[in-house]
Formats: C-alpha cells, sequence, structure tokens
C-alpha cells in the first residue's frame, strides 16, 4: 500500500511515544510506502483536490523524507488524518478538503465528515446508557445548579485536548466565578459540565477501536498525585489493563456505531463505569499498550493490528 499520513510538523512529535510514528513503522515493517504531508499541503486547483505529499522512511538515525510533490490523493491507498486538534478553523477547512477528495475517489480516514459530526466530548450524548449526568451550557446559572444538585463537578472546553483546561468545582471552591467568567467567557462559549466521578484515582481509561472492534487493553491514565486529569500530558501515567465487562459493553456497544459512519480509529475515554469522551481526531495510547503487555500471556501490538486492519479493508 502507499499510505499518506496527515501530521503537525514531524519535528514537534514526541518520538518515543507517537501513536502516528508507531503506525507509520507497523507499516513499513509489513512492507508498505509511507508518505507525509501537513493539513496546510492540500489545496485546490478549481474543484479538484490536490496535497503536496513528501515520501518517508525509517532508517537507523530515525527517517529519511524525500523532496515534496504533487499528487491526485487518489493515488495513494489511504490518506490517514492524524493532524492534532484543537478542532479551529484551518482543522474545519481541511475536512472539508478531505471530503471533496473523497467525494473524487480518495480513502480517507476516518472519514472527514464524521470528524466534523462528531465532537469529542459532544458525541457521548449520542450513547446517555454509558454516561454520567452532565450538562452543555454557557450558562453560569445552570451550571450553579448543576454543581448545587451534584456537589462536585468537572467543566471542560469542547475543543480541548490532554486535560486543557479541565477544571473540578466543588460547592465551596471559592474560585467558581472566575472559572466559569473564563471557561465560558462570560457566557459565550458554551461548555460541558460532568458530575465528578472518585473512580478517576484508578485511571482515565483509553479504549481503542479498530474499525468497529476494541482491542482487549485499555490504557488507564492515572493521574498523579494532587491533580484530578489522568491525562498523559497533565502528568497522568499510562497503565496498560485488560477490559473489564463493563468496558467491553460499553466499546463494542459504541464500536457498531463508530464503523457505521467510518470512523476507523477511534479512542474512547471511560472513568469507571462511564464513557466521559470519543476521540475521532488523534487518539494515542498505542505505544504505550504495546510496550506493557509485551511479557503477557497475550501481547498486543496495536499499531500492528491498525496496519492489518488497514491491509483486510483495503483488499475487501
Amino acid at each position: 500500500m502507499k499510505l499518506l499520513f496527515i501530521l503537525d510538523p514531524l519535528h514537534t512529535l514526541t518520538v518515543y511515544k507517537d501513536t502516528s510514528l508507531a503506525i507509520m513503522r507497523a507499516a513499513q515493517a509489513r512492507g508498505h510506502h509511507l508518505y507525509v504531508c501537513e493539513q496546510h499541503d492540500w489545496h485546490l486547483q478549481r474543484e479538484i483536490a490536490l496535497v503536496d505529499a513528501q515520501p518517508f522512511n525509517f532508517d537507523d538515525n530515525g527517517w529519511v523524507v524525500g523532496d515534496k510533490t504533487t499528487h491526485a490523493p487518489t493515488v495513494f491507498d489511504a490518506v490517514l488524518m492524524r493532524k492534532d486538534p484543537p478542532f479551529d478553523n484551518e482543522y474545519l477547512y481541511s475536512t472539508y478538503l478531505l471530503e471533496l477528495a473523497q467525494q473524487q475517489g480518495a480513502r480517507i480516514i476516518n472519514d472527514p465528515a464524521s470528524i466534523r459530526g462528531w465532537n469529542e466530548k459532544l458525541s457521548v450524548a449520542r450513547f446517555p446508557q454509558f454516561t454520567p449526568p452532565f450538562i452543555v451550557t454557557s450558562q453560569r446559572d445552570k451550571i450553579l445548579a448543576f454543581l448545587a444538585e451534584h456537589g462536585d463537578i468537572i467543566v471542560k472546553p469542547l475543543d480541548g485536548m490532554g486535560g486543557s483546561g479541565i477544571f473540578r468545582l466543588r460547592k465551596d471552591d471559592p474560585n467558581i466565578f472566575a472559572i466559569l467568567e473564563t471557561l465560558t467567557q462570560f457566557e459565550t462559549q458554551t461548555i460541558m459540565v460532568q458530575r465528578y466521578i472518585p473512580e478517576i484515582v484508578k485511571g482515565d481509561k483509553r479504549i481503542l477501536i479498530i474499525n468497529g472492534e476494541p482491542l482487549p487493553y485499555a490504557l488507564a491514565r492515572i493521574p498523579k498525585a494532587g491533580e484530578t486529569r489522568g491525562n498523559l500530558a497533565a502528568g497522568g501515567k499510562g497503565v496498560a489493563q485488560p477490559l473489564s465487562d463493563r468496558d467491553r459493553e460499553i466499546a463494542e456497544t459504541v464500536g457498531k456505531t463508530l464503523k457505521q459512519h467510518s470512523l476507523f480509529l477511534v479512542g474512547l475515554d471511560v472513568i469507571g463505569d462511564y464513557l466521559t469522551e470519543v476521540n475521532v481526531t488523534s487518539p494515542t495510547g498505542m505505544v504505550e499498550i504495546a510496550a506493557q503487555s509485551r511479557e503477557w500471556a497475550v501481547p498486543c501490538d496495536p499499531a500492528k493490528v491498525m496496519v492489518e486492519a488497514l491491509e483486510k479493508g483495503i483488499a475487501g
């Protein structure tokens, strides 16, 4: 296969744990040809979508990138959108260009219209049977009423990643009004408010779904001392563990719907028994799961599973 990866600038990637690079290594090991680009390498010539891409190859010193040339996206067997959020206007425009490329015959993973339509926080509303109590609003009085009802809540922006902008609020917090003013921009910015889930101390579990099927292990991201957020970017410790029965129930149910929407690689966030986020842009955690499961009776290499699923999907 010829695979094109849309990435953040290569020099910004964390080499030892980046999931995109792990998928690329697995693909090269299986004989596939790699190309890379950034979101701003996509353009239109009249109605035709084109991309300026570079061949990419791992070597003993890291990697080698060739000259950038212009391609029709259809020359690639698959184009994998792996640009990290924030989901800003530029990200939105990229999904429009990718959708045009898709209409012209390119295979885009994940489906650009579904990326656009599945906000990573709001999408839990599609599965109310698995969610903690929550509201989505910009109105301070509604948030305060929710806080009064539940006593302990999490507030977070709808476009954040890596735990940025997430706060835990309790009734006696002296900073409630300042935090809500900041997050809602004085009631002009919509946010999500969820009941606090005490099981976060055992980890915010990342469950990877590949073509509708969950991997057998989750990566529990355990908060460091004094921290509410389990995100690795916020200092959490990643611990791979088998899926619980509840994890599997959530993952298998949600996975069926994800596959219907052509969302090939997705990361579910589960705290305790509750689904809290559906990550469709550039879910991570593959490297940690692979490293920790090597010594187990049934090891799991998520990147290899991903590439094998691509091979099967493209061949089929």
